[in-house]
């Protein structure tokens, strides 16, 4: 097998991964912090791929639409915790997955209603579009490398505002012990706002981004939002470096399966049957590599011990 076709599909995994990790990082965050199971996340990166689309369309600038995006979705959060999910938190989980199921479908019906049922387009910046040579030859799409880059820098900063900020301090506080932070002077209903419109942020610009490269249709978001359960559980709940660690291997997994697996089964079977049964599989082995990691660490990677 060409060793450019492999580099491209590594970088295409790892593409997949820092898109995984921005739905992630605000997902684990809420839970971390709050303990709640919110299955309405994938709903905010549909929001701000929408809002990406119609913004970006309007105006004719891709930086105005990255903007709507943030803006919309992350206040679509702060909205979403303020009206509902603030009545939650001390309700138990089976409550939480009711009421956020309710806003997935709230969420799918409003955007439908706003934009219609057919998919938006957003286009990738002129600036933007074509491929570059890396060392080695590889040609690869200028966008898609972008997508990383931007992905690894808000990590990066997603990192220092955690690790190094008060914000970070008081989100790892709340993390810890909720009732000791809220009797030092800290809003803690407050704190649980900017973490969600933080974690909603994140979602939206991720759709916004992933908005360029496929369409942009009521439900996108719900099929992300399964993967980024499996990265958070893979990572450990609660943990960042879970889950930018987490998205990184679910990436790859599915990417090098789809690659490799294929060719794999045709030492067996025909070609048609061994695309057919390596595709399947391929699906299959980000679940596979989630319950060998549960069965080793039940904790996740980089979760605390139960």
């Amino acid at each position: 097998m060409p060793y450019l076709l492999i580099a491209e599909q590594l970088l295409n995994g790892l593409q997949f991964g820092v898109m995984l990790f921005l739905m992630a990082a605000g997902l684990t965050l809420v839970f971390g912090v709050m303990g709640l199971i919110n299955l309405a996340h994938g709903s905010l990166f549909m929001v701000g791929a929408f809002s990406a689309a119609w913004v970006s369309g309007v105006s004719g600038s891709f930086t105005f639409g990255l903007i709507a995006a943030l803006a919309a979705s992350a206040a679509a959060g702060a909205l979403m915790e303020v009206v509902v999910i603030r009545r939650l938190y001390k309700r138990d989980h089976l409550d939480q997955v009711l009421a956020t199921f309710a806003l997935i479908l709230i969420f799918s019906e409003g955007t439908r209603w706003v934009f219609g049922s057919f998919p938006l387009y957003l286009n990738i910046p002129e600036a933007l579009s074509g491929s570059v040579t890396l060392p080695g030859g590889i040609r690869y799409s200028l966008y898609r490398l972008t997508l990383i880059v931007v992905g690894l820098l808000i990590a990066l900063g997603l990192y220092f505002l955690i690790a190094h900020t008060r914000l970070g301090v008081q989100v790892r506080a709340g993390e810890s012990d909720r009732e000791m932070i809220a009797a030092l002077g800290v809003d803690i209903s407050k704190l649980y706002t900017i973490v969600f419109a933080l974690g909603a942020a994140l979602a939206g610009l991720a759709g916004a981004l992933v908005g360029a490269i496929q369409s942009v249709q009521v439900g996108m978001g719900e099929p992300v939002l399964i993967l980024a359960f499996v990265v958070i559980v893979i990572g450990g709940i609660g943990s960042i470096k879970g889950a930018f660690v987490g998205a990184l291997l679910v990436g790859l997994t599915d990417t090098l399966g789809g690659l490799f697996l294929p060719p794999f089964f045709e030492l067996f079977m025909d070609a048609s049957a061994a695309a057919s049964a390596g595709s399947s599989l391929a699906s299959m082995s980000i679940y596979i590599l989630m319950a060998v990691v549960l069965i080793v660490k039940p904790t996740g990677l980089f979760g605390a011990k139960g």
